[in-house]
């Protein structure tokens, strides 16, 4: 096409600077009709859909003690770990309560679980965010602060040390007749409460391979990312291990510089494809459907048998000259059966749109509860296809 109207074109304007603003003009809207095509499905960045092997999180967790709570923390004598620890705190402070640890009675100290999250490549020095919850029958930690706790990793090895006076939202008010509770009052937080003390060793920029894990595997969009990859790199690197799994050999000219080539790639724009799934959760009655469920040729009809008892007491009276009598309470029952004969069967034609099966369904009156069902029954019927998937 492109050579054809720069041949009639030339045919035209035989001037030759004529020819070469033609040729330069007809060459960038190719340019633009290849880049922007008329249709464009949603597309998101690498970066947004993969994650890097070996840049991760890491979770840490530590026991604790909080001290000063104004006479809302654990009671010794139901939570002896609390007691325990205790003690043993003391005597490492040169305190010796061991002989007397039965007349210990106070109410001030609580113990706790202490949760942090490592960030990757976090260094010495580096101060974190800490969680502290209440790990006996204390009320409320405010007001409290929590001593030295170290923040043990997966491998039991001491990576922050976490200390502070907490941040409670919560609050709890207890009289004789009524109690006010407000959020939660035996969770608190320490912002910058912890202090990296050991960093986890991973040479990023010294790998020769990088595996992606995609966050939804599926091997259509592995193998997009992959050509996607190795369009932009101009050479095939990047070879798809499994649907969640893609390898990119480092080129040489990287070589070293491992963290420039994940910036030039996780820019790169890739249309993500996924299984036709519905989302049910069932103790809230919440339904969501992908665009790409589709349904064959079913018919439907819904309807339950719906029976209501009404008791009604009235009272019976003997006539006002009636010589004998008494007063007397006399039941009546009224019952409703409701068997919905008003719902009419509903024909679902074949690979309807979600929106055209919302709006059938919608049509016979039917509630969040009764289309979970109906969803179910259509695919045990093996006329919806999509996965079903219950939360």
């Amino acid at each position: 096409m492109y050579l054809i109207v720069l041949k009639i074109c030339h045919t035209l304007f035989a001037a030759p600077a004529l020819r070469r603003m033609l040729t330069t003009v007809l060459g960038a809207v190719l340019l633009l009709a290849a880049v922007f095509p008329a249709s464009v499905s949603a597309q998101s960045r690498i970066k947004d859909i993969v994650n890097i092997e070996g840049v991760r999180d890491n979770l840490l967790v530590g026991y604790g003690l909080v001290v000063g709570l104004n006479g809302t923390g654990d009671t010794l004598q139901n939570a002896p770990f609390t007691q325990q620890s205790l003690v043993g705190m003391l005597e490492r402070l040169g305190v010796n309560t061991r002989d007397d640890i039965a007349n210990l009675r106070t109410a001030n100290v609580a113990a706790v679980m202490v949760t942090a999250t490592l960030p990757s490549f976090t260094r010495q020095g580096t101060r974190l965010d800490i969680t502290v919850s209440a790990l006996g029958d204390a009320n409320s930690l405010r007001g409290g602060t929590l001593l030295v706790t170290p923040m043990l990793g997966a491998d039991g090895e001491v990576y922050s040390v976490a200390q502070g006076p907490l941040v409670v939202e919560g609050f709890a008010i207890q009289g004789n007749a009524q109690t006010i509770i407000k959020g939660v009052p035996t969770t608190a937080r320490i912002p910058s409460g912890a202090i990296v003390e050991r960093e986890i060793g991973f040479a990023l920029a010294e790998l020769s391979q990088v595996h992606l894990n995609l966050r939804n595997p599926d091997f259509t969009t592995s193998q997009r990312i992959a050509q996607s990859i190795n369009a932009n790199l101009g050479s095939n690197l990047a070879s798809v291990l499994d649907p969640a799994t893609i390898r990119l050999d480092v080129p040489p000219e990287f070589a070293g510089n491992t963290i420039a080539l994940l910036t030039r790639i996780e820019q790169l724009q890739v249309t993500p494809d996924q299984v036709a799934r519905v989302v049910i959760a069932e103790h809230s009655g919440v339904i969501v459907m992908g665009q790409d469920v589709r349904i064959s040729t079913v018919a439907i009809a819904q309807g339950n048998l719906t029976i209501r008892i009404t008791e009604t007491q009235q009272v019976s009276q003997p006539n006002a000259f009636a010589q004998q009598g008494q007063t007397q309470v006399v039941d009546r029952t009224n019952i409703d059966v409701d068997e919905d004969s008003d719902k009419r069967l509903a024909v679902l034609s074949p690979g309807i749109t979600l929106q055209e099966m919302v709006n059938g369904l919608n049509a016979l009156g039917i509630g969040p509860r009764d289309m979970i069902s109906i969803l179910q029954t259509i695919k045990a019927a093996g006329a919806l296809q999509a996965e079903i998937e219950v939360i």
